[in-house]
């Protein structure tokens, strides 16, 4: 921020001093602008983005307390899912245990035949006996009776624990999945928010970075103007990368072939490197940039070609061209005239384009302003 302060007081002070600017300290002067305001813009962006990341950390704070709490829920369900199981183990001993005695009572009762108890009944030979035999009838069908209610019940018994235990292991496995889910969304959530809040950061560092490139750049043209160049009038070299995006187009068209893309015409592969855009023949061409001429010349497969030397290893290439008006050596501003339009391999009027950032080829389209 001090940065931005620094530079925001230069140029008043410079704008000040000079009314009269050159189209490069104009055009210096507004890209300054621009960084600051993108600057401002980022700074609120960042204020409300450490405003959502604070909700955001007590949403994972509410979702962590969900987890534990889940955690707790699936404790218990393991704790009841244990005593369940217990039980359903002492329900089937009973009815193991109880087999034997219904067995014997079936064994019995088959031997008995269709009569039963019956020929028991009347087999006595006197009123004592048979009375006697009565109550013996009715203890044995009182015993086997409860026997086999409480096989009944115990049965009974047995398909409600196992389906309880079948339901407990269904809540058991839910309560895992929520509490799983609950932690997986909260940490998404904060750390999508810090990657972002990481990339503001980078981007406002990187902008106060740019102006301090070009507030270098703005003193010296200014020096240049006022006639007190320390440099023996070298001319200024302006940083190109503050003027990613927002480059002015070398000339009006349409884009033909795309970065990356090849033909089978003439120098197709060449092409790849840049763009060709489709134009009007004779059309005026511009340097995006300023710079010092490095080619203009004829070149296979170019036409006329004129390479512009930005700096730091970055150039602009300027391909198909019918003439050129710039010679070797010499130094050009963004918008110098540096040719016209002339045919391509296919017979068609069109401008290649190219750009090397750090002498490599990168799609010129990303450092053009939007159309």
């Amino acid at each position: 921020m001090k940065v931005l302060a620094l530079a925001a007081a230069a140029v008043a002070l410079a704008a000040a001093q000079s009314s009269e600017r050159s189209p490069e300290t104009r055009r210096v002067d507004e890209r300054i602008r621009a960084l600051q305001q993108e600057a401002t813009r980022l700074a609120s962006e960042s204020r409300t983005l450490v405003s959502d990341l604070q909700k955001l950390e007590v949403e994972r704070q509410l979702r962590a307390a969900e987890a534990e709490q889940a955690d707790a829920d699936r404790a218990a369900a393991e704790q009841a899912l244990r005593a369940t199981s217990d039980r359903l183990a002492q329900l089937e001993q009973r009815r193991i245990a109880q087999l034997p005695d219904i067995k014997a009572e079936l064994v019995d009762i088959y031997k008995r035949g269709r009569g039963g108890y019956a020929r028991l009944l009347f087999s006595g030979k006197n009123l004592r006996e048979f009375a006697r035999t009565a109550r013996a009838v009715s203890a044995l069908s009182d015993l086997n009776a409860r026997r086999l209610a409480e096989h009944r019940q115990t049965l009974d018994a047995l398909g409600r624990e196992r389906s309880a235990l079948e339901q407990k292991t269904r809540d058991l496995a839910s309560r895992e999945a929520q509490a799983k889910a609950a932690r997986a969304a909260a940490d998404r959530a904060v750390t999508a928010r810090s990657a972002l809040a990481a990339q503001i950061d980078a981007r406002r560092d990187l902008t106060a970075q740019y102006v301090g490139e070009l507030q270098v750049a703005y003193e010296r043209l200014q020096q240049v103007l006022a006639g007190r160049s320390t440099s023996g009038g070298e001319a200024v070299v302006v940083p190109l990368a503050p003027f990613r995006g927002v480059l002015d187009w070398p000339v009006e068209g349409r884009v033909a072939v795309r970065f990356g893309e090849t033909t089978d015409r003439l120098a197709g592969a060449a092409v790849g490197n840049g763009i060709a855009i489709a134009a009007t023949a004779e059309a005026p061409v511009g340097a995006v940039h300023g710079g010092t001429v490095r080619l203009a010349n004829l070149y296979t497969g170019f036409g006329t070609l004129v390479i512009v030397d930005h700096g730091a290893n970055n150039f602009s290439l300027y391909g198909y061209l019918d003439a050129t008006t710039v010679a070797q050596g010499q130094m050009v501003e963004a918008g110098s005239l540096v040719g016209r339009v002339g045919m391509a391999p296919d017979g068609t009027p069109a401008l290649y384009f190219e750009m090397r950032i750090d002498g490599r080829p990168v799609d010129p389209l990303q450092w053009l302003k939007r159309r």
